[in-house]
């Protein structure tokens, strides 16, 4: 369902792209410079989760909010504690006093995370992106979007500030077996994405399923089956991936733990390695991973794949002693 893709290369600034694959949507996790996407990516992303604000993972919000002005769009954007103020100063640096003539009304939905609790505000473009009167305040136990087909939950880590890592679910993957369209006389088209999005939210087997296409003759052909027979014939269901993404945390006992534990079994790990271990005191002193620390790290919550990012541009042309020192971590027996 998700292909990923860094933004950005592994020494530029931190932000990993999560496009919904057949659909108009998707995910940004951290938001620093998003130039090298191409406008109409960035108009699919509806949901950006910041891990802290930071320049160089939140000065795309410039960018994001050019490109998105003057549409009809809402943006859902999730950050740390103190995350609506910093959204707000951005807007406010800027002279709004023509928008209420806009046609189309954009609107970014920011919450902020606290242990315990989120708080949202909602920033209108034809209200000169005025913060509504009062917050929305709701209960926050991990989970900070549910959808019918993934979920997307956070984790507070130390470095020197609150930081979040994310971690994306998929709850199932469901895959259309081509050839099994062909046996059926079924072409492809939008009806797939309503089928997948059917046995997603756990729809009865023997509930009606309308397939349509357009024909030779552009007319609409129309055949209805149960939702469980295409079910059966036309999909593979297997689990789905998981996704873990971490970046500016110091390689402390507690942050490990939570690391750890947040990214155990993910098919993927995305971890940033500012330094090499070479200078692993700087690293503290930074509140950074050397590449070792992220290695070992994914070795220890047992990740399927890792890939390493953010590295701190003094040893650019090296990237390949950051691949070795994490794999060497990773691969250790203890």
């Amino acid at each position: 369902m998700f292909s990923t893709r860094l933004v950005n290369d592994p020494f530029g600034d931190p932000a990993l792209f999560l496009d919904v694959r057949y659909r108009r949507e998707a995910l940004l996790f951290d938001l620093g410079d998003i130039r090298a996407l191409p406008p109409r990516m960035i108009l699919k992303v509806d949901r950006i989760f910041v891990t802290h604000t930071h320049m160089d993972h939140f000065i795309g919000f410039d960018h994001l909010l050019r490109v998105c002005l003057g549409r009809e769009k809402h943006l859902f954007l999730c950050g740390p504690p103190g995350f609506i103020d910093n959204v707000e100063g951005k807007l406010r640096a800027y002279t709004w006093n023509l928008v209420e003539n806009y046609e189309n009304d954009f609107r970014l939905w920011v919450t902020e995370l606290h242990p315990g609790r989120m708080e949202t505000a909602v920033f209108q473009c034809r209200e000169a992106f005025r913060p509504g009167p009062q917050r929305q305040i709701g209960a926050f136990d991990g989970t900070i979007v549910e959808r019918d087909a993934y979920r997307v939950e956070a984790v507070f880590l130390d470095h020197k500030v609150p930081c979040l890592a994310f971690r994306l679910e998929e709850k199932r993957r469901v895959n259309v077996k081509k050839n099994a369209l062909a046996e059926m006389g079924l072409p492809g088209g939008a009806w797939i994405n309503a089928l997948k999005d059917g046995i997603h939210r756990n729809e009865p087997d023997g509930s009606a399923f309308r397939v349509w296409w357009k024909g030779e003759d552009r007319r609409v052909v129309e055949r209805v089956f149960r939702l469980g027979e295409l079910k059966e014939k036309l999909t593979k269901i297997t689990p789905g991936q998981r996704i873990v993404y971490v970046s500016d945390v110091i390689d402390s006992p507690g942050n490990s733990e939570r690391i750890v534990e947040f990214a155990r079994g993910a098919d993927v790990l995305f971890v940033e390695a500012c330094f090499l271990d070479e200078d692993r005191e700087r690293a503290g002193e930074k509140y950074h991973l050397t590449a070792r620390q992220a290695g070992r790290l994914a070795r220890l919550a047992g990740v399927k794949r890792f890939v390493l990012f953010h590295h701190s541009p003094k040893y650019r042309g090296e990237e390949e002693r950051f691949i070795e020192e994490a794999r060497r971590a990773f691969e250790e027996r203890v």
